[in-house]
C-alpha cells in the first residue's frame, strides 16, 4: 500500500518537471507500453498524441475506481468533457476527485489526477485542430463508458455488436483521433483520411478485443465479462457459468472464434498503417509496434486456450523485442510488412470469416 505522503511527493516531484518531461514521467507510471511507442512518433506529433492518451487515462481512471457510484462517475466523465473542450475548472476537477481515489487504484493515477490541471494546460497549447480532436474524443469515451456502469455484466456483453460499441467507446474512437491528428500532421497522409478512419475503429477494436481475451480472468474476479454471450451460444456455452476452472470444449471453440474476429480486426490494422508514407517510419513502428505485440498475445491466447490468468499469455519481454527489431527491419516495406504479418498470425484465422470495418464518425 501506498501512503497519502508518498503519493504527495511524488506529485510534487513531478510537478516541477517541464511539460516534455512531466508527460513522459506521467506515462511511464500509467503504461510502460504508450511509454515506449509514443516516442516513435515525430515531435510534432509527440505532445498531441502523448497528452490524448493521458486525457483518456483519466477517463479510464473515473470508469474504474471502485469507491465512486455510478452518479459520480457519470459527474467527473461530463465534468471531465467540458474541462478538456474549453480548458477551465480543471482545478476544481482534481481537487473534488483526487480525495475519493481508493488504494486499489495505482498512485501514478493518484498523481495523474492531482496534475490534470497541467495536463489540461498542455491540452490548451496544441493547434486548434488537435485539441478539437482530442476533445471529440475524450467526448465519445467518457459519454460512452459510463453506459456500462449500469448493466450486470457476470455473464458477459449480450452480442457481438454489444462488444463492438465498447470497443469503440473504449479503443476506437481512440484510433479515430489518432487517424485525425496523422492526417492534420501531414496533407499525404490526409489523402487517405475517409479509408484511415474507417480502418482506424477496426485498428482500435482488435487491440481491445485482445486485451479483452487476455484479460477475461483479471475481469472475472471483478465479476465482470466482456464476452459476447451470442458467440458461445452457438458453441452451446453459457457465460454464466464461466470460473477460472472451467474446462469446456465449447468454451475454447467460442473463445477460438473471438480471435478469428480479433485477427480479421488486425488485418485492417495493417492496411492501416501500409496506407502510410513508407518514409514516416516513425508513425508506422508506432503502429507496427502495438499491432505485433497483439498478434503475438492473440498466438499465445491461441497456444493456450486452456490458460486461467493473464500472466500464462502475457508475452515476454524478449517478444516484444523481437517485434521491435522485425518491424525496424521491415517498417518501409508493404510488401515485408505483409508476409511477416502472414506469417505471425497464420493459425488465427477461422476460415470462411471477413470483418468489414464502419466508420462511426459522425
Amino acid at each position: 500500500m501506498t501512503s497519502t505522503q508518498t503519493i504527495n511527493d511524488t506529485t510534487d516531484q513531478l510537478s516541477q518537471l517541464d511539460d516534455y518531461n512531466l508527460q513522459a514521467a506521467l506515462l511511464e507510471g500509467v503504461s510502460r507500453t504508450f511509454a515506449l511507442t509514443i516516442p516513435q512518433l515525430p515531435s510534432a506529433l509527440y505532445t498531441a498524441v502523448a497528452n490524448a492518451y493521458l486525457l483518456c487515462r483519466i477517463v479510464d481512471t473515473i470508469e474504474d475506481e471502485i469507491s465512486l457510484t455510478p452518479e459520480q462517475k457519470k459527474y467527473f466523465c461530463s465534468a471531465f468533457i467540458d474541462i478538456v473542450k474549453t480548458g477551465h475548472q480543471a482545478g476544481k476537477f482534481a481537487e473534488e476527485l483526487a480525495p475519493l481515489l481508493s488504494d486499489k487504484t495505482i498512485p501514478a493515477e493518484h498523481s495523474l489526477i492531482r496534475l490534470t490541471p497541467r495536463v489540461i494546460a498542455i491540452t490548451h497549447n496544441l493547434e486548434a485542430a488537435q485539441i478539437q480532436a482530442l476533445a471529440e474524443c475524450v467526448e465519445t469515451m467518457a459519454n460512452g463508458m459510463p453506459v456500462y456502469q449500469s448493466l450486470d455484466l457476470h455473464a458477459g456483453l449480450k452480442t457481438l455488436k454489444d462488444m463492438d460499441d465498447y470497443c469503440y467507446y473504449v479503443a476506437g474512437c481512440v484510433g479515430e483521433m489518432l487517424a485525425k491528428l496523422f492526417c492534420h500532421y501531414s496533407s499525404e497522409i490526409a489523402v487517405h483520411r475517409e479509408e484511415l478512419l474507417k480502418l482506424s475503429v477496426s485498428f482500435g477494436q482488435g487491440l481491445q478485443m485482445t486485451n479483452i481475451l487476455k484479460d477475461i480472468w483479471d475481469d472475472a474476479e471483478r465479476g465482470v465479462c466482456w464476452l459476447p454471450q451470442d458467440i458461445f451460444a452457438e458453441t452451446g456455452f453459457n457465460l454464466a457459468d464461466l470460473t477460472p476452472e472451467t474446462n469446456d470444449q465449447r468454451f475454447r471453440e467460442g473463445l477460438t472464434h473471438l480471435i478469428s474476429i480479433a485477427h480479421g480486426h488486425l488485418q485492417n490494422a495493417l492496411t492501416y498503417t501500409q496506407l502510410l508514407p513508407s518514409h514516416e517510419t516513425g508513425i508506422r513502428n508506432f503502429c507496427l509496434w502495438a499491432l505485433g505485440m497483439a498478434v503475438l498475445t492473440l498466438k499465445k491466447i491461441k497456444d493456450n486456450l486452456d490458460f486461467n490468468t493473464s500472466n500464462q499469455v502475457k508475452i515476454s519481454r524478449n517478444s516484444v523485442k523481437a517485434t521491435i527489431i522485425a518491424t525496424k527491419l521491415t517498417v518501409r516495406s508493404n510488401l515485408l510488412l505483409s508476409l511477416l504479418f502472414n506469417l505471425t498470425s497464420r493459425h488465427l484465422k477461422t476460415p470462411n470469416w471477413q470483418y468489414s470495418p464502419i466508420n462511426k464518425e459522425g
